[in-house]
This record gives C-alpha cells, structure tokens and sequence, in this order.
C-alpha cells in the first residue's frame, strides 16, 4: 500500500487568531474510520501556515487601496493582509502545537524577510506558492536553508518550473513538485489532472503531487489514483466563516471524507499485475461455470460436444478443457443438469 501525503493547509483560514490555526490543526489530526470495513486510516501527514512580510508583498498603491469586500478586516487592502499575519512567535505556537500532534509542520515563505521563522524553529518542509515560481530571490534564499522545497506550478509552465529548479538545485534537490491551477475555485474542465502523469515522466526524480482549488473531494481522490504522492488542499472549521478561502475549503466533513476516499484509494490500487486473488476464490467456486450434462447420459455412454453446457458451480472442468470427456465413456448415470468430473468417465 502506497502513502500519500497529505497537507492539510491552514493557509489565513485563522483569521488572525492562534486559537483558530489550533482547532484546524485538531481537525487535521483527527483520526479517521472507515465503518464499514472497521479500518483504521492514517490522517493527515501535515498542516501549512502562510507567511508574508508586507514590506515585500504590494506596491504602496495596493497597500492604501480601499477594501470594501464583505471578507475584509481592514478598511485598506493592506490593513485587511496585515490583520491576518500572525507573528514569528505565534507560527511558532501553532507549529510546536502541531508537533504535539504528531504532525509534520509546512510553511510557505513568502519573503526572504520571512526566513526570521527559522531563528525559532525549522519547519519539516518550506513550499513555494504558486505565485513565487518566478521569485529566483526568494527561491535562491529558501534553497540555501537545505530544508526540503514544495514547488506549486499553478501559475507556470514547464520553462518557469525548470528556471525554479535550475536554481534550487544549484543548493540541494529534495524537492517535490505539485500539479496546481490557480483559480479559485477551480473549475474541474480546468483541472487538468493529466499533468500529474506527465510530471511524473518529465521529472522522476522527485516526488509528484497536486495542490488542489477544486470544490469538493473528487479530484484530488483522482490525483492519487493518477499517482500524485502528495495532496494539498485548504481546510477550514467553518465554511461559512468570515475570510475570502473559506467558502473554497473543505469543513470538518470533507475532510473526514477526503483522507477516508484517499486512503481507500491507496488501498485500492494493488500492484500493476493481472492475477487471482485469493479473496476471490469463493465466489470463483460458488458463481463460475463447469461443463454439466445437458440431458440424463446413461452409464457406458460416449461423451459427445453435444451432450454438454455449462452450470455453475464453478468445482467442475472448464470448458477449454472439454476434450478429456469428449470421446470417453462414462462409469455412473449423469442426471440431466449436473457436473459431469474427471472420476466420472474412463
């Protein structure tokens, strides 16, 4: 059975409250059960807090831009990012809380300012925003901390995917790479699921996964049944809450459904054979077919092609391999519409 990480991402579904970022981290630690078959899934690997340092993020003219949304927390578009950036310390709250878990911890950095985290803790893996593909600055600042990189193609192509790995490997190349479209939500004729396949060619060397902005639980099940070794996806304690990513998150059952359809999946998907299994070998014996009388042969009759058809159960001879009863004589009286064995004829 594969593993599929998966991350669940806080992103600024916290509103700017600690206490929030928690109760989501506890939904991602949740355990799961599926009732039916009494198994016991693995949960979520991970859990991603974003941060930014404004100083770096907008032109000033953005910054004072008015922000009238019904999801603003600031009368300005930078007074609304601003309220919801939680401090270096308060990161490193959620991710010691996180660690208490038994979670792995995710950041995306923004902003080489950014990096300040890394005086308080290390997080297991740094991510790069889609946005950032393009951020040779920031990306050359990340690399050189050696901490493994998430990259997220969502607003990029394969020459801006090979300039950010062209720079990253120049440090190290634990890197994985995640199939991303970056509209939100986004429409499922624009997932493009196939890309996962081709990463997975293009660049075997590392790990392949999908960032997911779809409504729903469907594609990223299907990007682990394509392969994707890693999911991402926003998670949220209320949908309907306040904040612009809520409504595009999946709430406390989505993502009980969702690590449930990815580990069945993981489950499911077996090895890349054709065989028996041995699971199925009642219903083999119980609904296959074997060669039986077609009408009552007596005892001393000659087999002939006509006299057989084929019943279930399936105990007896298939009917590929008819030719050790045609042409022999039988030592018992077969009844009409019953198995006709081997110790039957001579």
């Amino acid at each position: 059975m594969s593993h599929t990480y998966i991350i669940g991402e806080i992103g600024q579904n916290h509103n700017g409250s600690v206490d929030i970022a928690k109760l989501i981290t506890q939904l991602v630690a949740r355990p799961v059960k599926e009732e039916l078959f009494g198994l016991k899934l693995p949960p979520i690997d991970a859990v991603k807090l974003t941060k930014r340092d404004l100083k770096e993020e907008l032109t000033a003219s953005e910054m004072h831009r008015p922000y009238q949304s019904p999801n603003a927390f600031g009368a300005t578009y930078g007074e609304h990012r601003q309220f919801l950036e939680l401090s270096d310390q308060e990161h490193f709250e959620v991710y010691k809380y996180a660690k208490s878990l038994g979670l792995d911890f995710v950041e995306t950095l923004c902003a080489p300012g950014t990096l300040s985290l890394l005086k308080l803790f290390t997080p297991d893996k740094l991510k790069v925003a889609s946005r950032d593909l393009t951020n040779l600055p920031l990306l050359e600042a990340l690399a050189e901390t050696k901490i493994p990189i998430i990259l997220s193609t969502g607003m990029g192509g394969e020459k801006e995917l090979n300039m950010a790995l062209d720079t990253i490997t120049k440090q190290h190349s634990n890197i994985s790479i995640l199939h991303c479209v970056s509209q939100y939500p986004t429409h499922p004729a624009n997932a493009n699921l196939k890309t996962i396949t081709y990463l997975k060619k293009q660049y075997p060397q590392y790990s392949i996964g999908y960032s997911d902005h779809t409504i729903g639980i469907s594609a990223p099940v299907a990007a682990v049944a394509l392969g994707a070794e890693i999911i991402e996806k926003h998670i949220t304690i209320d949908r309907y809450m306040k904040g612009t990513d809520q409504i595009n998150s999946l709430g406390p059952d989505g993502v009980w459904r969702m690590i449930r359809d990815i580990r069945l999946t993981e489950l499911s998907l077996g090895e890349e054979n054709i065989f028996i299994d041995t699971c199925v070998l009642e219903a083999k014996e119980k609904l296959e077919r074997s060669i039986a009388a077609k009408h009552s042969l007596p005892k001393g009759h000659i087999i002939k092609e006509n006299d057989l058809h084929l019943l279930s159960p399936g105990i007896g001879l298939p009917w590929h391999e008819r030719h050790l009863l045609i042409g022999k004589k039988l030592i018992k009286d077969i009844p009409a519409d019953e198995l006709i064995l081997k110790n039957d004829i001579i």
